[in-house]
């Protein structure tokens, strides 16, 4: 009866359901929830917990390292996928990253993490500094990996299970019941370290970010059951996958090796559009993040208090994604297509470059930031999901996790090398000359891309329509 009555009420917003179909999706959105849930909390944290161990400049530095530590992670996830089934490999990577965030918040709940005001990190010396410093880039990379391959894991088990009609209305809808636990883990288990200085100020031990670090591994443990009980539940036929005409003769033409999805991704066009269309946004949105976080570390010294910001820009973002998907933004893709939803988002966020442009504003940059994003994930995000439908089983697995791990942290790499000219500008040219002179490159560059991304959206829409059509894989 329950079922029943939600899928009456978002059948007008995502497509028209079958029961056990709805209820697949809903199953698979629940675990979505906890994934986003998770990542989000941890994300959120991850700038309030490096920019205190470390300080905000060296997030670049910090992006750099990631990067260098994720492309070793990515073969070995790729080695693995050759000896174990998907949900396996789901199940025991979770496993891992939930000891690892526990481990975490006990290193975290330190002594040395409660001294790490900004005032205080350049006083340490010795062992304590360096030991700090290194949590801090180890939590900061911790935090990329997680986002990276856990998520792409489970979008390459969604489009292994979905078939591409049954994936225009079900994407969205998990999309949605994601953004509801990515709304909850920042908005409110971030501001468990404030709700416990006022309720228990005799428990210190609860008074810092680690206490919601702890909170985040529990919900990486519960993606794990409800996961297993997605796969478990669902009837067999709403499990299978697309299946192309040539995909047995595709299939024979990969090799096997731990750099395999990456060499499909270099071969293929099509891979190499959705790798841009990724670099593209991250890249601009690097650059973006990289203003914000300066400019809210300027006016949120207090590492609680910053915590609590984040956490609500985090909430914002998923708020937003939310609220145009319940709006029934995902209706574009359904009735115009996938080409005008990839089309539609390089000229918003073309829209959002020149707002960064022309307004210079903590306030202003909190809502460009969560505007931008939210129109990714509303919007953009299922759409590209879709384009690995018609490829085949390697390719959803092993490129795409090169795609969304080494291709997104590539771009912030990217966004994270042109930020470094920030600082050079500012010692030339004085704080504020500096940063419009950086601001100004920042905007060339973004349209620059912004052009290029359009008739990206334009090939990888038009190729995905034709394989569909065909029934035949892409690659």
């Amino acid at each position: 009866m329950i079922i029943s009555a939600i899928q009456f009420i978002l059948n007008p917003i995502f497509g028209k359901f079958e029961r056990e179909e709805f209820k697949k999706f809903l199953r698979m959105g629940i675990t979505f929830t906890f994934i986003l849930g998770a990542y989000w909390t941890i994300r959120t944290l991850k700038a309030t917990v490096f920019i205190t161990l470390v300080g905000a400049d060296y997030q670049p530095i910090a992006k750099t390292f990631s990067i260098l530590l994720l492309v070793p992670l990515v073969m070995l996830y790729t080695k693995i996928l050759d000896y174990y089934s998907r949900e396996k490999v789901f199940y025991g990577l979770s496993f891992l990253y939930g000891i690892a965030t526990l481990l975490f918040a006990v290193l975290l709940n330190t002594k040395s993490f409660g001294m790490a005001e900004s005032s205080v990190i350049a006083a340490r010396t010795g062992i304590e500094f360096w030991g700090t410093q290194i949590l801090g880039y180890l939590w900061y990379v911790f935090v990329e990996s997680y986002g990276s391959l856990i998520i792409a894991l489970f979008w390459a088990i969604a489009s292994d299970t979905t078939m591409p009609d049954s994936a225009k209305r079900g994407f969205s809808l998990v999309v949605a019941l994601g953004q509801v636990g990515a709304i909850i883990g920042p908005k409110y288990i971030n501001k468990l370290p404030d709700f416990f200085i006022h309720r228990l100020p005799h428990m210190p031990l609860l008074h810092n970010p680690s206490v919601a670090v702890a909170v985040a591994s529990l919900m990486i443990f519960c993606s794990i059951l409800f996961l297993k009980y997605f796969l478990t539940s669902t009837p067999k036929h709403l499990l299978t996958s697309f299946k192309g005409t040539n995909e047995k003769k595709v299939e024979k033409e990969q090799e096997p090796g731990v750099l395999e999805g990456l060499w499909l991704l270099l071969e293929h066009k099509y891979l190499l559009g959705i790798f841009a269309v990724n670099f593209f946004f991250e890249f601009i949105v690097t650059v973006f993040d990289f203003h914000f976080q300066k400019l809210a570390a300027l006016t949120y010294t207090n590492q609680n208090a910053l915590g609590v910001f984040m956490g609500d820009y985090g909430s914002a973002v998923n708020a937003v994604a939310l609220i145009c998907l319940l709006c029934g933004v995902s209706n574009i893709t359904r009735y115009l297509g996938i080409t005008v939803s990839l089309c539609l988002t390089p000229l918003i966020i073309g829209g959002a470059v020149f707002g960064f442009t022309s307004f210079d504003s903590i306030h202003f940059l909190f809502w460009l930031m969560a505007g931008s994003k939210a129109i990714n994930y509303a919007l953009n995000g299922p759409a590209l999901k879709q384009l690995y439908i018609p490829t085949s089983h390697d390719t959803r697995f092993k490129a795409q996790a090169w795609i969304e791990t080494f291709g997104s942290r590539a771009s912030k790499e990217g966004g994270a090398i042109f930020n470094m000219i920030l600082k050079p500008l500012q010692t030339k040219f004085g704080p504020i000359v500096g940063r419009l002179y950086h601001v100004t490159l920042s905007s060339y560059v973004g349209y620059s891309f912004v052009i290029v991304w359009f008739f990206v959206a334009l090939f990888l829409g038009r190729t995905f329509k034709k394989a569909i059509d065909e029934k035949r894989v892409v690659c």
